[in-house]
């Protein structure tokens, strides 16, 4: 996802990433597991992906909570921001602070709201380089020393001698500081701290103390989304005994004039751009000191109200909730499995399950993408959608793992956001509840239509239905007036068309779907004419997608491995998108022939010897086996076409490529950003044996186990079994299936049958089984018929 850096800086930082996780690997193991504890949330390594370009952070979170308290260890310029989008990076020794907000695996960000920093002795303002000791309030660290869990993270500061840990509830971040015997309790609050940073990122701050151990405030930032507004209340365990709180802007040309207060102490008020306050609390008689914070989109009074989610001040009662919230979501998922891949595919499901996040205040009121506020009425109001990601896997996914109102509440607030847009379409990228427009696509649109086919209540259908056909009609986004006028995105008139015109023709399939099943024939007709326009750009002479001109031939000169940021694709080439109309794979064939050649298109982007400089400038087009790059959402689903192919053997052999080369249990572990949890969820389809390559098809493509037994905890109260026999190294080919004792000659599931509880029997063997699932009535959904 986008905004990208220097390759020379990329080259840099991965060199450091290898020389340091090779000597730190013992340190980023998951904390409290032992022999014994066999909970889910003993399993979970926090820090996988926070090395390398996983972008994950290390902090303390709820379940799609609304506060993910984390250290941040640099923050730099937005051009230079590229490695820190998620404000840790495990290749760093030193820490700046502890903020409240963070994104988990984007490849673009921003947050890092309202940051505290314990210290002792000297008050600095500045945090200082990491390169130069003591040179600012940051301070040195060591892996040793840090400990995390789902729910918990503890770092001692060396510089400082304090230790500090730090859990959450739903709304409310709580730190507890355990400073030197004799020691003064000092905390910096920076407000000035933000992940992807620029000089004139903060529109404004203020503070207001509300009694000697409260305050409140808010910041407004100009950033990813521009506009924002984030409010915050504070509260410390002991009261302030001295205070001073600055506004370091530089060259203010107009003041206005001053408050009341002859000092900082009788000063309640503090405004400015760039707020940095010094609080200092005495010495402990325990030598601790305990700070909740509380954030709210609306206001400084909704804030304060959130607090009240956390009434007293005991941390280890806190830390437990948090760990047990923690531990009743990743039972959804019973897993017995090798340790290595048991580790990774419960830390992959934690990763499921950091977003969409909670943006609503307690009494129900939130911010919608017009920048005011609204009432959320029988639901809760999430945000953090990263739709062009999420649609393919994570948001299918939670279909399975998460009750009916978690993923009803994800449809309303998407539904919602519509009715307040002031272009009158779907979320794209939302994050705290505004727009940030990025990436393609109209991807809310799958995941209402396939929350719908799915029978998921609790959401008003002809409302959806409505959002959805507006989003896809709207014509002044991405070029959608030409591609309902030409029936594809003309790439003279718009960037990026291939990758629009295919993607939009999936999500008009997903539209006609829906209105089908709603009986409206005359809606779904429309679209599902419109789900063909992938053929308007496929260049049956080369056998790739390219980008055509509004008078109809394809642009010249063309190379299927070139790649730009505003090129014919959308971060990728003609390699990694050519595959893309998962709804109609049977059309692929077609278009490319007959099947073996589909499948012998599909062997080359694998095979193909390519070397990694041609990519080199596009850090999101990583993870390469050949062309294809798993490090990046569009090649997610290729792995499984061979299944539409007649040839399931083939997606077995690459599944078992895939993982073994791409997901590994240490902090560089992920070979691209997780972006809000796709790749695990990617990672997690793949360990029990299916995939949901065409979500609004309620069929989940049959791919090989990793876990020898896994048990689905389905919403609906049922159990689904997944057991995998003569599992090994050497056995990765499925020799036979059983559904309910029953062969399975198919390779593909349905969601009914998942939802109905039963057993998929798995058997497995060294060698191919090139027999099983070959059959035309084997095949999965495809629009267009097998011929």
């Amino acid at each position: 996802m986008q905004f990208r850096m220097p390759a020379k800086l990329t080259v840099a930082l991965v060199l450091v990433a290898l020389l340091t996780t090779s000597a730190s690997l013992v340190a980023a193991q998951p904390a409290a597991q032992s022999s014994k504890d066999m909970r889910p949330v003993a399993a979970v390594n926090v820090f996988i992906g926070t090395g390398g370009d996983g972008h994950t952070f290390p902090g303390a979170t709820r379940p799609f909570g609304m506060i993910q308290l984390s250290p941040d260890t640099q923050v730099r310029h937005f051009r230079q921001s590229y490695p820190w989008a998620a404000g840790y990076r495990y290749e760093d020794d030193s820490i700046l602070g502890f903020s409240h907000t963070h994104f988990s695996g984007t490849g673009h960000s921003d947050l890092g709201d309202v940051l505290l920093m314990p210290y002792t002795g000297e008050t600095k303002l500045e945090p200082g380089y990491p390169e130069r000791a003591h040179s600012g309030y940051r301070s040195r660290f060591s892996h040793q020393d840090e400990q995390a869990e789902p729910g918990y993270y503890a770092v001692k500061l060396l510089d400082h001698d304090i230790k500090v840990e730090l859990t959450t509830s739903e709304r409310v971040g709580l730190h507890r500081y355990r400073f030197p015997q004799g020691s003064e309790a000092k905390v910096i609050m920076d407000l000035r701290n933000s992940i992807y940073d620029y000089k004139t990122k903060n529109l404004w701050s203020s503070v207001r103390m509300r009694d000697a151990q409260t305050m409140t405030g808010m910041r407004i930032t100009r950033g990813w989304a521009a506009g924002r507004q984030l409010y915050f209340a504070m509260q410390f365990s002991r009261p302030i005994q001295q205070r001073a709180i600055y506004n370091r802007e530089d060259a203010v040309e107009y003041r206005g004039f001053a408050s009341p207060g002859n000092g900082a102490n009788d000063k309640v008020r503090f405004e400015g751009k760039a707020l940095v306050g010094a609080l200092e609390f005495g010495i402990p008689d325990n030598q601790e000191l305990l700070v909740k914070v509380a954030i709210s989109a609306v206001s400084e009074e909704g804030a304060l109200d959130n607090l009240k989610e956390m009434p007293g001040w005991d941390f280890d009662a806190e830390r437990t909730k948090a760990s047990q919230a923690w531990n009743q979501a990743l039972s959804s998922v019973e897993i017995q499995a090798a340790p290595e891949m048991r580790t990774m595919t419960y830390t992959a499901l934690y990763h499921s399950m950091m977003g969409p996040t909670l943006f609503m205040d307690s009494d129900g009121h939130y911010r919608g993408p017009d920048n005011q506020v609204h009432q959320a009425k029988d639901f809760r109001f999430y945000s953090t959608f990263s739709l062009w990601d999420t649609y393919r896997a994570l948001h299918p996914l939670l279909t399975l793992i998460q009750p009916a109102q978690r993923n009803a509440d994800f449809v309303n607030s998407l539904i919602a956001s519509q009715q307040v847009s002031p272009e009158g379409i779907l979320p794209v990228w939302q994050f705290h509840g505004l727009e940030t427009w990025c990436m393609i696509g109209y991807h809310a649109v799958p995941v209402l239509a396939d929350a719908y086919m799915k029978g998921i209540p609790g959401f008003d259908a002809e409302q959806a239905l409505a959002a959805m056909v507006k989003s896809a009609e709207y014509g002044p986004y991405g070029g959608l007036q030409h591609y309902m006028k030409y029936g594809y995105v003309p790439i003279d008139l718009e960037p990026e068309a291939a990758s629009k015109t295919v993607e939009y023709a999936f999500d008009d399939w997903t539209i006609a779907r829906m209105a089908e099943k709603m009986g409206k024939a005359d809606v779904a007709a429309k679209f599902y004419q419109r789900a063909q326009n992938y053929r308007n750009v496929f260049d049956t002479k080369t056998g790739f997608i390219r980008a055509r001109k509004s008078t109809g031939e394809f642009r010249v000169p063309f190379d299927p491995a070139v790649s730009n940021f505003g090129s014919d694709y959308t971060e990728g080439s003609a390699w990694q998108y050519s595959w893309y109309m998962p709804h109609d794979n049977a059309g692929l064939i077609s278009l490319l022939g007959n099947e073996a050649a589909a499948s012998a298109k599909i062997d080359q982007v694998f095979d193909a010897k390519v070397d990694e400089k041609i990519y080199a400038h596009m850090e999101d087009i990583s993870g390469l086996i050949g062309h294809y790059a798993h490090g990046n959402e569009p090649s997610h689903h290729v792995a499984y076409l061979y299944n539409y192919f007649g040839a399931p053997w083939k997606t077995q052999q690459r599944l078992t490529q895939i993982v073994q080369s791409q997901y590994q249990n240490r902090p560089t572990g992920l070979a691209g950003n997780d972006d809000l949890g796709q790749m695990s969820a990617w990672l997690t389809f793949a360990a029990l044996g299916f995939y949901p390559v065409a979500p609004g098809s309620n069929e989940y493509i049959i791919g090989r186990p990793f876990l020898n037994k896994a048990v689905l905890h389905l919403p609906n109260g049922k159990n689904f079994t997944i057991r995998a026999n003569k599992l090994s190294d050497k056995n990765t080919f499925i020799a036979s299936v059983t559904l309910n004792g029953k062969a399975l000659e198919r390779s593909y599931l349905t969601h009914q049958e998942i939802l109905a509880g039963g057993e998929l029997v798995f058997v497995m063997q060294a060698q191919a089984n090139t027999s099983w699932g070959s059959s035309l009535a084997a095949r999965p959904y495809s629009q267009t018929a097998y011929r």
